[in-house]
């Protein structure tokens, strides 16, 4: 093994950024991503145990099936104790899969996907556990009400039991209720203030435009008063944010586009784009919504019909506006229809007539390491594989309870190759590196570069090997 400290220039750190492409089918009420078949199994129906549309994070539990194998992981003491101080045992069963799972005791540790109700209900040494694997997908909030009062921005009373406060603290009578005005939709009300940021922008993020004045113009909008279809997008599927320019959503009618939306103007306003002079509409540039690129939310605000040629062409004869995109993408029941049928998703929305194409660029940002170790002339060239010596030599020459003498005359073994049968050719020192090792300043092993094959380096030879470190 030689060591060799890392020069000047031969480490280097750069940003790496990358922009990786994702697209969303959603058909007859099903999500699918870049077109990933729903696999089975050899054991399980679903090798990844997610469903069509979702990623599983680490890959955890693949082909894994559930059962009840009637073993326990853990039978023993949990180092838990209860409030008085009792240590307590528990069972942890074997489900064929791994799940994280924590004890219940006096040091109130909790997963984050119990619920403070079930918690406080179970007992002292209780196995609380959870489900992996950990999925994503996009999902779509249709929030107002088509028809009715009800708005994006409509919130409800809910009422409170208080004391009244001229009560002493130790006083437990005279409670009394006090309405609260509460969201209807949390998930819009914690984008609003975002949504003004983004102002600067674009006009099209504000929530009231043009901004109230003390004697300014009538409201062109006001989003709290609109029908508001959001899609939700995880992080996991585009990194630091959505890369501007890069989204498309296209609704497609038995296989023809009825109308798409793009953010051609990179500031954040989906436009309707003209798919054709035959169905072009009046509505073609108009702006059906924005993007938050940051935070990966999508809002679509237009409410106008598609083209209505196409539409025709479904078999319910209707003609569904943007507010409705994406119906189906785990959405899940809703009392917002938006033809007045029973459920959100209307028969041209559901049936095979209708299909949704939702693509885009993610953008990440890696920070890599960039090594090059030199092996130069002269150098590495000694080798701890036992191969490097002569098989069948003898590596002690004496030992005894006063010495330790190894064998100086053994001999490296004549790795040079010949072209001649029963021929040797003249001896030359060389080597194979087959791995790189990283040490730190305190010579501590902290990571190998192992090599596809094992590379040969000649004792007049100049070689540089380059590792690549994502952080």
């Amino acid at each position: 093994m030689s060591l060799r400290k890392f020069g000047k220039n031969d480490v280097i750190l750069n940003t790496m950024r990358t922009y990786p492409k994702n697209e969303f089918v959603i058909y007859d009420g099903e999500v699918y991503y870049n077109n990933i078949p729903d696999r089975s199994g050899s054991k399980n129906n679903r090798v990844r145990n997610v469903p069509p549309g979702f990623i599983s994070l680490y890959e955890y539990n693949i082909d894994r099936q559930y059962v009840d194998t009637g073993r326990y992981l853990q039978t023993t003491d949990l180092n838990v104790v209860d409030s008085a101080g009792v240590a307590l045992t528990a069972s942890v069963p074997d489900t064929g899969r791994i799940y994280p799972w924590v004890a219940k005791g006096s040091d109130y540790a909790n997963l984050s996907t119990v619920s403070q109700e079930i918690y406080d209900k179970d007992a002292d040494g209780t196995v609380l556990k959870g489900v992996y694997p950990m999925s994503a997908s996009i999902t779509r909030e249709l929030m107002g009400i088509v028809g009715g009062t009800a708005r994006a921005g409509t919130t409800v009373d809910v009422e409170y039991f208080l004391p009244p406060r001229d009560f002493p603290p130790d006083d437990t009578g005279g409670l009394q209720t006090t309405s609260v005005a509460t969201p209807l939709y949390r998930h819009y009300f914690s984008l609003k203030n975002t949504l003004d940021h983004y102002g600067v922008r674009s006009s099209h993020y504000d929530i009231l435009y043009p901004p109230p004045t003390a004697s300014g113009p009538t409201l062109q909008w006001n989003k709290n008063e609109q029908v508001i279809n959001m899609i939700s997008v995880p992080s996991i599927f585009y990194g630091s944010r959505i890369r501007p320019g890069s989204v498309s959503l296209k609704w497609y009618v038995t296989g023809t586009l009825a109308g798409e939306l793009r953010d051609t103007r990179q500031n954040g306003e989906l436009r309707q784009v003209a798919n054709s002079s035959e169905h072009a509409t009046d509505y073609d540039d108009e702006c059906a919504g924005v993007v938050l690129y940051e935070e990966g939310f999508i809002l679509l605000t237009g409410s106008w019909e598609l083209s209505p040629k196409l539409m025709a062409l479904s078999a319910a004869n209707e003609t569904p506006s943007w507010i409705y995109y994406g119906v189906g993408a785990n959405d899940g029941p809703s009392a917002d229809p938006p033809h007045g049928g029973s459920n959100s998703r209307c028969d041209s929305c559901k049936s095979t007539d209708a299909s949704f194409n939702f693509t885009f660029q993610g953008e990440t940002e890696t920070q890599v390491m960039t090594m090059f170790s030199r092996a130069g002339r002269g150098e590495a060239n000694f080798s701890n594989n036992p191969t490097y010596l002569t098989y069948g030599q003898n590596s002690i020459a004496s030992t005894s309870s006063q010495i330790y003498e190894e064998n100086p005359s053994r001999t490296i073994y004549n790795s040079v190759s010949s072209s001649y049968s029963d021929y040797e050719a003249p001896f030359k020192r060389q080597v194979y590196i087959s791995r790189v090792a990283i040490y730190d300043d305190k010579k501590n092993l902290v990571g190998i570069a192992t090599l596809g094959s094992p590379i040969l380096k000649k004792e007049d030879q100049d070689i540089t090997f380059k590792l690549r470190l994502d952080l």
